[in-house]
Parts: structure tokens; C-alpha cells; sequence
């Protein structure tokens, strides 16, 4: 029995574990005690954390179940009884931290709810070691995710975030990644810093630095591994400070997203501190030269 809620209750625990990004040197020692005591290893693939406790040396005491996307509604309830009868229940996923882009969200919400302990080993993150390896602002960032698969809701989602000036965090599928920089140029800009961070700590790994517009022509040969994109935020600009052509791409921007155009021209005049007829001139003479 590992704890007690409010009312004086006893619950079990979850236990949230990050596993190796790449190399299994990698794993936290408290991982290897919790394989072991755990009363129910939830895993999102149980034929990787085999191989994961082959190469630890350890052999799991209680119950293997699978808790992956497919299965995640549907074992919660089962696990949050677990926990509620008062076992031990660790959860991994193929690698990094549980509910960071992975299974894991859903089950820790419903344990809260049941006032059920929850608690973490920590583990490898691909996510601040891309962050700390892409020479990017590091101070302010935030994560992002996966972003949609179809081109018409990626470019949504960026535009969502084209003025954000904090370093911003992705992660992508290999076979997308070319069409996701490209994007990125589009929305973003092609001179915007990036790095692109393939195979963090394995054998392969390698960190592309560059402007997304030369990021986008080098993935567009071919990109294999697991992908983490960080994008250097929107610059600061004062009043004056921006040139035709980004005021005209931020015009775009919010077009694109739904707005008139007289309320866009308004609103990037308002943002860069300009007279609305200089956003105005800027639109009318890159439509008069075709860009």
C-alpha cells in the first residue's frame, strides 16, 4: 500500500518513468527499482520495454499491460482501480516522458481525480536536449508538439504562432519533415533560425543549424530518424523597424487566417507603431509586382 488520500483512504501510486531518448545508458537507476517493484507496468509497447529490462538486467515482479493510443480510453478506468485498490502502478512509454506527446495525460488525470499520489522518475527529455543543443534562445521556450498532418490545419496552427517570440519546440515524422519546414519558411519566414535534431544521443545523431529556407531544401533530399524542429522566435521590432516585405507577410498571415483585409492592415499598423496607409502602400505595391 503506498499511500492515503485526504479523507485517510489508502491508494496506491502512479509512478510516471522516463526512459532513454537513444542510448540506454541513459536510464535513470530508480527506473530499474521501479521495473522491478511496480505492482502493474503499464507500457505503451510492451515488446520494447522487454528489451528495455533485457538490457537493464531486470525482471518486471508485477503485471505487464500495453497502454498505448489505441487502448488509452479504454484501460484508464481498469489501471485508475488499480491505483484506487491501492498498488503501485508505473507507466512508460517508448522513450522520453510519459504525456509528453505520448499516453500518459489522460491516466494522470484521472488518478487526480481520484486523489490518487502521482509522481515521476525523470528521465531523458528530447525536448530540452534539443533545446540546449540548438545554439537557440534557451530562456523562454515552448512546446508544441506534433503539428497536423494535413497542409491546410499545419498552416493554421503556425500562423497561431507566427508573432510568438519565444523559442518554439516541435516534433516530426521524418517522412513530413520536408513539407513541415517548408511551411515554416512560408508562415515564419525563410531567414528564421532553426535547428533540426536527428537521433538525439544515438549512434546517428546530428543537429542541422540553419535559415528554415535552407532547412527546407536539405530535408527535401530525405530525412530518416526521430526528428525534434527548434525555431528561433519572432523578432522584437520596434516602431519603423520592419521592413515592406514582412509587413505584407504578416498582412498575409492574418488574411489567411480569416481576417479582411482592412481589419489585417489595421492590426499589423497597430502592432509595428505604422501609419495604416504605409501597410497599406506596402500591400497595394507588392500586389502591383506580383509577389
Amino acid at each position: 500500500m503506498d499511500g492515503s488520500c485526504e479523507d485517510g483512504k489508502v491508494t496506491g501510486t502512479l509512478v510516471l518513468a522516463g526512459t532513454p531518448i537513444g542510448d540506454i545508458a541513459d536510464a535513470p537507476p530508480r527506473l530499474a527499482e521501479e521495473l522491478a517493484g511496480a505492482d502493474v507496468v503499464a507500457a505503451e509497447d510492451t515488446r520494447r520495454l522487454r528489451r528495455l529490462t533485457q538490457a537493464l538486467g531486470v525482471t518486471p515482479k508485477g503485471r505487464v499491460v500495453s497502454y498505448f493510443e489505441g487502448n488509452e480510453a479504454a484501460r484508464t478506468p481498469e489501471l485508475v482501480e488499480e491505483l484506487v485498490g491501492g498498488a503501485r502502478v508505473l507507466l512508460v512509454t517508448d522513450a522520453g516522458m510519459p504525456s509528453v506527446s505520448d499516453p500518459g495525460y489522460r491516466l494522470v488525470a484521472a488518478a487526480v481525480e481520484k486523489d490518487v499520489r502521482v509522481t515521476a522518475v525523470p528521465g531523458p527529455s528530447a525536448v530540452l536536449t534539443a533545446l540546449a543543443l540548438s545554439g537557440l534562445p534557451v530562456d523562454r521556450f515552448c512546446f508544441e508538439g506534433f503539428l497536423p498532418r494535413k497542409a491546410g490545419e499545419r498552416l493554421t496552427r503556425l500562423r497561431e504562432v507566427a508573432e510568438e517570440r519565444r523559442t518554439l519546440v516541435y516534433f516530426e515524422a521524418p517522412h513530413r519533415l520536408d513539407d513541415t519546414l517548408a511551411a515554416m519558411a512560408e508562415v515564419f519566414g525563410a531567414e528564421r533560425r532553426a535547428a533540426v535534431c536527428r537521433e538525439l544521443t544515438k549512434t546517428y545523431e546530428e543537429v542541422k543549424r540553419g535559415p528554415l529556407g535552407e532547412l527546407a531544401a536539405w530535408a527535401a533530399e530525405g530525412v530518416r530518424g526521430e526528428i525534434t524542429v527548434v525555431v528561433e522566435g519572432a523578432p522584437e521590432k520596434g516602431p519603423g523597424e520592419l521592413d515592406p516585405a514582412e509587413l505584407v507577410r504578416r498582412v498575409r498571415v492574418r488574411e489567411e487566417a480569416g481576417e479582411r483585409r482592412k481589419e489585417a492592415i489595421a492590426a499589423v499598423a497597430a502592432e509595428a507603431g505604422l501609419p495604416k496607409r504605409e501597410v497599406f502602400d506596402a500591400v497595394v505595391a507588392a500586389k502591383n509586382a506580383g509577389a
